[in-house]
């Protein structure tokens, strides 16, 4: 049994709805799961029971229903007694709405939900791409709901598809005197005016981490029923708490509504004078105007909005620790290698004490490096249990000066928090007045779970989003915690595409991968040293799968060594705070951003910035990925970065990184579209004199990195086949000035290959030296014959010649290698050796003599067609002619 259904307090956007939906659906039962408002009450009594067949919820058998349509509502929380039902194993849920997307939102099997004004244009569009024609009775009935929605067609919320789906509606009989005599009981134009403003004049404040829109708007005359207003805003908005403050004559007016548990709308209009429950509430001003309102309610908020901060919502795990009979030389390793300054002291599983670096430093200074450190440990402590409130916390650390806390379960370590956490986590949270944020402008510090999914919905592919699904699903089912990490969240938060999908467990990465391969048909390649994965998939799309880790450096420019660590502990790792972003994946917390590092600051700020001042030292590869993600991103390196960046070259660390990982840097770099400001920017650092001592960015190869990308573009254009590697022209136009003896020196520092060695050297060179002769020749000479252009630059490969083109002062020589690369260059014979063959030439190394000379005849125009190259065979190699012997003699 099919049943369409639709929100409580139902509105004629759901009525036009279910009546749309039931053409899609036809024999399906319409209900309404609670009451209606009272301008559909009314329609209701006059005129619309005795068309369409609506059924009482009491009179429907649920058991029975095994596909349920939901119209202009995704909400769990809005469907009343049919939660339970939508919720029931092995039922069919299909959704069509039209509102954003919140953290109660249900998923369906089949969903159509647009940004638009109304859900009765979403079916709308469906009735024209099917070709489904309404009757007049239902066009009007439709037109009703999106009238509604779109206040006559007038709110800001109102898109194009609205009037094209009113303009279909239109021409299908819908009664527009219909509509305009039932919609003006609902809002008045003062009204309509009034909701615009409000929606205008809407910001965010964020308090402890919760979003609550504030709209307010003055008149000089009275507007009734704010109420409804408030109703409307909310759910066009689709906002979880919202004030609404209207002046008036001499009053201003405030309305609250909530749906969120920490914002309590009557305790915050008491302070007001009014009064209300905790998810609505009004007030009436009369001592205050609208401007001392607004300014006195961020104060209000902070007083009463009640965020539900526990200590699990900020520990580490795993967490590092010693035993009580390490000596303190090992423990001060582990401070040393793994950036912390507290362990626990763990004996058969029961924290007995902590260990502090402070207390290593001073011990290896006294020479007990070698004592145990049961012998100097703090044994008198307090532990937290994970539900344990961050306020106590707070007391804890603050007042009792404890800076490292461990979180036990059951009497069991599980996690740890430390006061920089805490720290962190009331600077971004709950520090300072609350933040206001305008509406449409990019995310600030922090973003709820609900604006994440929203950005996770609106600009990722619908196999990606199914892909992250089922990433969190196999997770919850195997224990584990997974998060998507890294560029993807980076790049996801700045709208940029990207698509590598990084994640991140917090357990054994290698079996989650095994696991999730196995669960959807992928193969899987695993590397046990660092605990990463490759899961690829039949279509080719490849995973990359990592245990969270730790990697340290033995010494400067070294690869890392790993060990396993918790998500904080790999985060930290990375190379900059725009990279060590997180999403958590598990269906519980899906959509939570992790933000340890001031990530979101950063991109915000547009500026690049490592984690710690020894960034550069132990990694100097991340000097040259610096300058690519602050030229590809068009951001800028932060001014702490850029001095550490200057000081590391001057120490030269670079000396001490490998050629392959130099090579790797650069070629990322030159692979870009517009390398020149990134190389423009590594000369600035001095950079480019760490690839060769000889390399520098002169005038004249600006104008001819121009002209690479010009030469290039027109390639890909041709379509030939031959790939190009840009990145190696890119590169060639970038040593051009070197001489042989230094294009030697640069490819060893390099460690090239030695085929991209070969056309770096000698092919360059070959080029070099036939450009100069093409350069050289009369300015009235004829053009080169076909047959030489043919002969001199068919041993080069296709980046040689483009760089060639690139690189000449010359418009007629371009013209010349341009017509070898587009006509000359696949020019072949017509026949081939089994032609030869059949022709009665004997099998032999003649041949390629033959078909040689078959080529130089095509490309002189002695010959044309392949009845052609037989007659010229026939006559050079089968009679004789010009001294010409058979192939096998």
């Amino acid at each position: 049994m099919d049943l369409i259904a639709t929100h409580i307090n139902a509105d004629f956007d759901c009525l036009g709805s279910m009546i749309a939906a039931q053409r899609l659906y036809p024999g399906a039962a319409m209900v309404f799961p609670g009451g209606q408002e009272r301008t559909l009450r009314e329609f209701f009594l006059k005129s619309a029971q005795y068309l369409f067949d609506f059924k009482k919820l009491r009179d429907v058998d649920l058991e029975r229903v095994d596909r349920l349509i939901l119209v202009d509502v995704r909400q769990s929380t809005r469907i009343g007694p049919l939660d339970k039902l939508a919720r029931r194993p092995g039922l069919s849920l299909h959704i069509y709405d039209h509102h954003p997307d919140s953290d109660a939102d249900l998923r369906g099997e089949v969903e159509h939900v647009r940004a638009v004004g109304s859900t009765v244009t979403v079916l709308t569009h469906l009735f024209m791409e099917r070709g489904l024609v309404p009757s007049g009775e239902e066009a009007t009935m439709m037109m009703l709901g999106l009238y509604e929605d779109t206040g006559s067609l007038t709110f800001a919320t109102t898109t194009v598809a609205d009037y094209r789906a009113a303009a279909f509606l239109l021409e299908h009989g819908a009664s527009l005197n219909t509509v305009a005599s039932m919609l003006a009981q609902e809002l008045t134009p003062d009204q309509i005016r009034l909701l615009n403003d409000l929606l205008a004049n809407r910001s965010v404040i964020n308090v402890h981490g919760i979003d609550i829109s504030i709209a307010h708007a003055s008149v000089d005359y009275f507007v009734g029923d704010i109420a409804a207003l408030a109703h409307k805003l909310r759910d066009i908005e689709n906002l979880d708490a919202l004030i609404v403050a209207v002046r008036m004559e001499s009053r201003v007016f405030l309305v609250a509504r909530s749906r969120c548990p920490e914002v309590a709308a009557g305790e915050i209009l008491a302070e007001f004078g009014g009064g209300g429950h905790a998810a609505a509430a009004a007030a009436s001003v009369r001592d205050l105007t609208l401007l001392q309102v607004l300014e006195r309610l961020p104060g209000v908020l902070q007083r009463h909005v009640h965020p539900q901060w526990q200590v699990r919502h900020l520990m580490s795990a795993p967490v590092k620790s010693v035993a009580p009979g390490d000596p303190v030389k090992l423990a001060h390793q582990l401070f040393s290698r793994f950036n912390i300054n507290a362990v626990p002291v763990v004996d058969g599983g029961r924290v007995c004490g902590l260990f502090t670096r402070q207390v290593a430093d001073k011990a290896i200074y006294h020479g007990l490096a070698d004592q145990p450190v049961s012998e100097l440990m703090t044994g008198e402590f307090r532990s937290v249990s994970p539900e344990t409130p961050i306020e106590e916390l707070k007391e804890l650390i603050v007042a009792g000066s404890q800076r490292f806390v461990p979180v036990l379960s059951a009497g069991r370590l599980v996690g740890a928090v430390t006061r920089t956490d805490l720290l962190r986590h009331l600077a971004s949270s709950r520090g300072g007045a609350p933040r206001s944020v305008g509406v449409g402008k990019p995310p600030g510090k922090l973003l709820r779970r609900a604006q994440v999914q929203r950005l996770l919905r609106g600009r990722l592919p619908q196999p990606i989003q199914v892909l992250l699904a089922n990433l969190g699903q196999v997770a919850d089912r195997l224990g584990v915690t997974a998060f998507v990490v890294g560029g993807f969240v980076r790049d996801l938060l700045i709208n940029k595409p990207n698509f590598d999908v990084d994640v991140v467990i917090e357990g054994d990465g290698i079996a989650f991968a095994e696991a999730f391969a196995a669960e959807h048909g992928c193969r899987v390649r695993c590397h046990q040293k660092f605990g990463t994965a490759v899961v690829v998939f039949p279509d080719g799309f490849k995973l990359d799968i990592a245990s969270a880790r730790l990697e340290y450096y033995l010494h400067p420019g070294a690869l890392p060594a790993v060990e396993h660590a918790s998500l904080k502990l790999d985060l930290y790792r990375r190379d900059f705070t725009i990279n060590t972003l997180a999403i958590a994946l598990n269906p519980g917390q899906f959509g939570e951003l992790v933000d340890h590092y001031g990530g979101v600051r950063d991109l915000e700020e547009r500026a690049v910035r490592v984690l710690h001042n020894l960034s550069f030292i132990e990694d100097p590869t991340r000097m040259f990925r610096a300058v690519r993600f602050e030229q590809r991103l068009g951001f800028h390196i932060g001014m702490q970065t850029g001095q550490l960046l200057r000081s590391a070259v001057r120490l030269g660390v670079m000396s001490r990184v490998s050629g392959k990982r130099l090579a790797n840097e650069l070629l990322l770099i030159l692979a870009e579209r517009e390398p020149l400001p990134a190389l423009d920017r590594l000369a600035s650092f001095d950079l480019l004199k760490e690839l060769h001592p000889a390399l520098a960015l002169r005038p004249e190869l600006h104008a001819a990195f121009g002209e690479a990308r010009r030469v290039m573009d027109w390639y890909d254009l041709l379509y030939t086949g031959r790939p190009c590697r840009r990145s190696l022209c890119y590169l060639l136009v970038l040593t051009a000035l070197l001489t042989g003896e230094g294009m030697r020196g640069f490819c060893r520092r390099l460690d090239l290959p030695q085929r991209d060695t070969v056309v770096l050297v000698e092919q360059r060179s070959a080029g070099v030296r036939l450009l100069r002769r093409l350069e050289g020749r009369p300015g009235r000479a004829r053009p080169p014959r076909a047959v030489d252009l043919h002969r001199w630059l068919s041993p080069l490969d296709t980046e040689i010649l483009l760089f060639m083109m690139a690189v000449t002062a010359q418009e007629r020589v371009r013209q010349w290698l341009s017509h070898y690369v587009s006509q000359l260059r696949d020019v072949r014979p017509l026949l081939n050796g089994n032609d030869l063959r059949r022709l009665g030439v004997p099998p032999g190394p003649g041949y390629r003599a033959i078909l040689q000379d078959l080529l130089q005849a095509r490309l002189s125009g002695e010959v044309t067609t392949a009845d052609d190259e037989r007659r010229l065979v026939m006559r050079r190699y089968l009679q004789g002619d010009r001294g010409g012997a058979p192939a096998g003699e």
